[in-house]
């Protein structure tokens, strides 16, 4: 398993709705969420797929900005 993380523009409730079923269609996410409360809005995800392309294009598919944090 591996742990991505990303900055967004997902800022609420209502986005967090919005993105909701683009993550949730990407097989090999084990779980997710969004720290709202950071002025970065991380994204982070539990994952057994390395590439974090499926995530970004699923993000932008919603309508976020999405920038990959390297660890």
């Amino acid at each position: 398993m591996t742990t991505l993380k990303f900055k967004t523009n997902i800022n609420c409730g209502a986005c967090k709705r919005s993105v909701t079923p683009h993550l949730n269609n990407i097989s090999g996410i084990i779980s997710w969420s969004v720290d709202t409360d950071n002025t970065d809005k991380i994204l982070s995800l539990d994952t057994d797929d390395n590439s974090p392309d499926k995530i970004k294009q699923a993000v932008e598919k919603a309508g976020f900005k999405i920038e990959e944090i390297n660890s």
